[in-house]
């Protein structure tokens, strides 16, 4: 089902592997090549408002293995499309189902964003700097981490249940769970005594010295990140840095003071010049790269990892197998761009087709 965020990168991810995958759409659009989201994707059209439009999509997700929808609970009971009438006609169906706060809980029917899904898994209150509120880190982490992710891992798991046991089911992925789902590491070091709930106090969240982003003279910055002591050995010996033993260098006492060493050592020099003087080593640094200089990176350009299509800069597919590689990009279907071939496939004749545009059901 049409929409935004989460929902549509899952669409698009499976899509890039070989799913077919079809869009129902609202109503019929001009293409736009900058919508990612759309590629690999064909759609169709439907007046969900009308008797036509509604039989139209229940017939094709009747020949569907899995629908995908993101609208709050209640959407698409009321539009006749929610599971119990989709699983009538199609018990096999593994029916994903992608909100921020899930199917259920006081706050279920709420709005809300990204930032605020993190908000509440105690993962937003860790992140940016310890004198300022804390700083989201776009929308990757909730939507996308704690969403699309585990929309598709959830699909995926219940696609295989159902070779056991024939039967579909619903997949309730509400990224309020998916966040604290990718938390483990956090809670065990917590329940240890190894994390402190304060901002920039942690190896992690830019407290350590050997695992944080410095300044360049150049204005730019790089990023080190050597937590192994032989590592970390190395950065400082490239750089000309203070070298402290392993138990030292993970004393927080010593942080503060190796910082800002660290951070007067590295304005000392171009991010560039940075770069260069590591590349090939094992410090674990790497340059702080912008949307406009990811492409043209040696090892980014030597993977393929990005490519462009109609001019838009996209990341290619992934993950990569050696047996059935993703095949070629088919750039993004405008809305309602495959209406008759879907309808034609699921049995619609040309006159049923044309009646249906005729009377507003498709577009």
């Amino acid at each position: 089902m049409a929409g935004l965020g989460p929902c549509p990168l899952a669409g698009q991810l499976l899509a890039d592997l070989g799913a077919e995958v079809t869009v129902i759409d609202r109503a019929s659009g001009r293409a736009d090549p900058a919508d990612i989201n759309r590629r690999n994707k064909r759609s169709v059209a439907l007046n969900l408002k009308s008797g036509a439009g509604r039989a139209a999509a229940l017939r094709l997700i009747a020949a569907a293995d899995v629908v995908l929808e993101g609208f709050r609970p209640g959407v698409m009971e009321k539009l006749g499309l929610g599971p119990e009438a989709c699983q009538a006609r199609n018990p096999g169906l593994v029916y994903g189902r992608m909100t921020g706060w899930g199917q259920t809980g006081p706050m279920a029917h709420l709005a809300g964003h990204d930032i605020n899904y993190m908000s509440l898994s105690g993962a937003l209150a860790a992140m940016g700097p310890a004198d300022r509120p804390p700083m989201p880190p776009l929308n990757l982490v909730a939507d996308y981490g704690g969403g699309t992710m585990f929309l598709i891992f959830g699909v995926l798991a219940a696609l295989l249940e159902r070779q056991v046991s024939g039967q579909g089911q619903v997949v309730d992925a509400a990224i309020v769970d998916g966040v604290p789902a990718m938390m483990g590491v956090f809670h065990w070091m917590l329940s240890g005594g190894q994390w402190e709930v304060q901002r920039e106090r942690n190896m992690l969240d830019g407290g350590a010295p050997f695992y944080r982003c410095y300044e360049t003279s150049d204005g730019k910055a790089i990023s080190v990140g050597p937590i192994e002591p032989q590592f970390f050995a190395e950065m400082c010996a490239k750089a000309g840095l203070e070298h402290v033993p392993p138990r030292e260098q993970m004393d927080k006492a010593n942080w503060p003071r190796l910082s800002d060493a660290y951070a007067e050592v590295f304005r000392t020099r171009t991010r560039d010049e940075w770069a260069e003087l590591f590349a090939g080593s094992d410090a674990c640094v790497a340059p702080v790269l912008t949307f406009d200089e990811v492409e043209a990176h040696p090892h980014n350009a030597a993977r393929g990892v990005f490519f462009r299509q109609n001019g838009v800069l996209q990341a290619a597919p992934a993950p990569r197998f050696d047996r059935t590689p993703a095949g070629p990009v088919a750039p993004p279907h405008a809305p309602g761009a495959d209406s008759a071939e879907v309808l034609a496939q699921a049995g619609y004749s040309a006159a049923e087709i044309e009646a249906m545009r005729t009377e507003g059901a498709i577009s």
